[in-house]
């Protein structure tokens, strides 16, 4: 690259940190543009009275060895290990999750576990084939009355359709291949020493203020190295000359417009916001599919409760269709340092939601009333324990994989690989349901392609980082230590 030229980066995520991280490293200036007034996206972590509450749970794990090298360079001692305790809440029982077949054996009684082994035998011997959604890809694996009893209600509250409208892959992102013989099988392999499926991990390192303090403390050391960021900047338009993007158009915090121009561009921004400023405009066929992609939207109520000890668990998958609580978060239990008072317990109850539906729509008051009867309904707390909360909503927050997602999805990706300058990062920036330590793969290798490597970004496999508890492959990362020292 020339000395005067520049990188935009469009969002300041993990993926979109990540990036200006690495270019910091190598010399290279960029500017990032954050449409938000804080770093992080999806990891990020807001604080309400000195109670830190998640943005959904993130728990730090890679088989990436140069990952795992940026988070230990950028918190040092305050990035530490953590063990993991996660059930599932259904029919008024605690269930572990990962399933452990002789708490489930006893929790759903003798009768029920055979008829689910019987169920998850003809699976084996029978399975539905061609296998297209992701009803098919849980119950070939699980069975199907497993996938009913343990699976059904919690994805269709995530995803507000019916599981046999959401695709395959989507399950084959999230639960990595995990089948009922291997949680069975677990239970000899963990006494053996033998690899662990990564779904069954159960030690995770963690900020000790949350994920936030991890995309904070990279920021501070961005701009100590000279890397220009910028927040509540919305970029309105992209201007190209069908093989270049030439400069983005932003609105900045005080009001008024400004033109940046770069070399390179990368984008972590939705795929479908993405499209819809390109100027000028992307070809009609094009336009219409990227309608096509669609979003699940979330919020989370933080409840504040009086009470020093609730539950053991990390978080609480809730099974159930009495209430509408779809994931709980006892973030007390991801460090102690994430609440403000030890006599206090801070909650998130994680609602999963659309735009214009019934819970985004909610006021605040009657979302907290909500958060506070749910509590009580499911006996984890009493209403009048609950002394303060906070609504935090978050737009965009799962890309989805519905029934036209494979008809939509290439038409956009073939079209915005024509532009040879721009690359695509991210959850929502490949829109693909990943992990963090995949969008910062993405955004490493990014770089290395304007570095002059050959990377193909798509082809970095979530079910290649996460799939076993192996020795971390390559994905075209160096071995070399990739940390930015302070100067």
């Amino acid at each position: 690259m020339d000395s005067t030229d520049k990188v935009v980066i469009l969002g300041a995520g993990p993926a979109g940190l990540t990036a200006g991280y690495e270019l910091a490293r190598h010399g290279i200036p960029a500017c990032i543009l954050e449409q938000d007034k804080v770093v992080g996206g999806l990891s990020r972590t807001v604080d309400y009275r000195g109670f830190r509450f998640d943005i959904g749970g993130h728990r730090f794990y890679t088989k990436v060895a140069e990952v795992q090298r940026i988070w230990e360079e950028i918190l040092g001692d305050h990035f530490v290990e953590r063990g993991r305790l996660s059930r599932i809440y259904y029919r008024n029982k605690f269930f572990h999750y990962p399933l452990r077949p002789w708490n489930a054996l006893w929790g759903l009684g003798p009768f029920e576990s055979c008829l689910i082994l019987f169920s998850y035998l003809q699976s084996q011997l029978f399975p539905m084939r061609p296998e297209e959604n992701f009803e098919q890809w849980i119950s070939n694996r699980f069975g199907r009355r497993l996938f009913r009893i343990f699976f059904k209600t919690y994805t269709e509250k995530v995803l507000g359709m019916p599981c046999t409208e959401v695709r395959a892959e989507w399950a084959a992102q999230r639960i990595k291949n995990f089948t009922l013989g291997q949680a069975v099988a677990s239970l000899f392999l963990r006494r053996n020493g033998k690899k662990k499926i990564t779904t069954l991990i159960d030690r995770f390192h963690y900020p000790i203020h949350g994920p936030g303090m991890m995309w904070e403390k990279l920021t501070d050391r961005l701009r100590e190295h000279g890397q220009e960021l910028r927040l509540q900047t919305e970029v309105v338009r992209l201007s190209h000359d069908g093989r270049r993007i030439l400069s983005v158009l932003v609105k900045n915090p005080p009001g008024g417009s400004e033109e940046i121009a770069g070399s390179e561009f990368i984008s972590s921004i939705p795929m479908r916001g993405l499209i819809r400023r390109l100027d000028p405009p992307a070809p009609e066929n094009v336009c219409e599919a990227a309608e096509q992609l669609h979003y699940r939207d979330f919020l989370t109520v933080g409840v504040i409760v009086n009470r020093a000890h609730l539950f053991p668990d990390n978080w609480i998958y809730v099974h159930s269709t009495e209430v509408k609580v779809g994931r709980i978060q006892n973030y007390k239990n991801w460090h102690p340092e994430m609440s403000a008072d030890p006599a206090k317990t801070n909650l998130g109850l994680e609602y999963f939601c659309s735009r214009g539906d019934e819970l985004w729509e909610m006021s605040d008051h009657k979302l907290k009333d909500l958060a506070r009867r749910e509590l009580e309904r499911l006996g984890l707390a009493r209403a009048e324990e609950c002394e303060d909360c906070i609504v935090i909503r978050v737009p965009k927050a799962y890309p989805v994989y519905d029934r036209d997602y494979a008809r939509y999805f290439p038409v956009v990706k073939t079209y915005l690989e024509n532009f040879s300058n721009l690359q695509l990062v991210g959850r929502n920036g490949q829109h693909r349901y990943n992990s963090q330590d995949h969008s910062m793969v993405t955004a490493l290798l990014a770089v290395r392609n304007i570095l002059g490597g050959h990377h193909d970004l798509w082809s970095v496999d979530t079910e290649e980082l996460n799939h076993t508890e192996q020795e971390a492959p390559s994905v075209g990362l160096s071995t070399e230590p990739a940390c930015l020292k302070a100067p």
